[in-house]
């Protein structure tokens, strides 16, 4: 989202300086906090920033600090207090930081319609305060799919515990008998012990010959895989958007999806079929229904593939950006 809204804005004409804030966000070292907090300070009097809520979520002071020389916008795809896997204190703690941050940013910048009444109802922040700017999508060339005897899924998201890989693998137990492979993409960096779960529970399961981690992929491969899947499905547990949903729906590919948040909006009903969260029997059940029914698959890839023409492109993203900007600036 931010690396084709920075592009979008500088084919536009803005000058866009990017400034990474160091890693391990929202759990960083005090190091690495420090030296974020500096890199703000360094700022210019009256500049406009756009900082991302990973890293702006944990910086109260600095807001605090900074609110009255710096123009502040925080950027929020998700409450990072709704993030799976906290213990309840952590949880607590990241919620007392991103509203005492929000008390701080001018401007909210959201995106969804479902994070945007999140942001409202657990931090009070006032919607006249919010702008939701959808993701954009890139709208690929038609594909034609080879028919093979194996059902090829595909799985895009980072490896961490609000994806629902666990869930994913605990439906696709009960399906070895069906003739299926698993291609999940996305970074195994996050979450170490996650990751050493899932590779647990894919050993206990009898999958781990049906289900291969490719990790975070380049552009062009993260294409080919699309455009080889059968079947796109991601478990999570809750989305501020679920851009992976959208990449899927404009590749054509029929959809199963769950999750809180904006989940059940961002999937085209005609096109997917969504199952409430941690519901194992629905998802095992959908699962089933579309590795076994190409027809069905058919029906929904077409539906896929009209939805997709509605769907937002990152040049209307960074339209809205760039109207939001000067609106800002005036």
């Amino acid at each position: 989202y931010d690396r084709r809204v920075i592009a979008g804005l500088r084919d536009l004409g803005w000058q866009v300086k990017l400034l990474p804030l160091g890693e391990g966000f929202p759990f960083p070292s005090a190091e690495v906090l420090a030296d974020a907090g500096q890199k703000l300070v360094d700022l210019p009097e009256g500049a406009r920033v756009i900082v991302d809520g990973l890293a702006f979520g944990v910086m109260p002071e600095a807001a605090s600090a900074l609110a009255k020389r710096l123009r502040l916008i925080a950027l929020v795809h998700h409450p990072l207090c709704r993030e799976n896997g906290l213990s309840a204190e952590q949880a607590d703690r990241l919620k007392q930081s991103e509203n005492e941050v929000l008390k701080h940013a001018g401007q909210v910048i959201v995106t969804s319609p479902a994070t945007a009444l999140q942001v409202q109802d657990l931090f009070g922040v006032e919607a006249d305060r919010i702008a939701v700017i959808l993701p954009g999508t890139d709208i690929p060339e038609p594909i034609v799919r080879a028919s093979t005897e194996k059902v090829r899924l595909l799985s895009v998201g980072t490896v961490v515990p609000r994806k629902g890989y666990d869930l994913l693998f605990k439906a696709l137990g009960d399906l070895l008998h069906h003739n299926w492979q698993l291609d999940l993409v996305g970074g195994l960096q996050a979450d170490p012990d996650c990751l050493a779960a899932l590779q647990e529970q894919a050993v206990r399961l009898g999958l781990e010959k049906r289900i291969t981690f490719h990790g975070a992929v380049p552009a062009q491969d993260l294409t080919a895989y699309y455009r080889a899947a059968d079947i796109f499905v991601l478990a999570s547990r809750y989305e501020g958007y679920g851009m992976a949903f959208t990449e899927a729906i404009a590749y054509g590919l029929p959809v199963i999806g769950s999750g809180g948040g904006a989940v059940k909006n961002t999937l085209p009903e005609r096109a997917s079929i969504y199952c409430e969260t941690e519901n194992f029997a629905a998802l095992r059940d959908a699962l089933d229904l579309l590795i076994t029914d190409p027809e069905r698959r058919a029906i929904l890839s077409d539906a896929a593939r009209k939805a997709a023409r509605d769907l937002p492109s990152w040049a209307d993203a960074s339209s809205q950006f760039d109207r939001f900007l000067r609106k800002v600036a005036a």
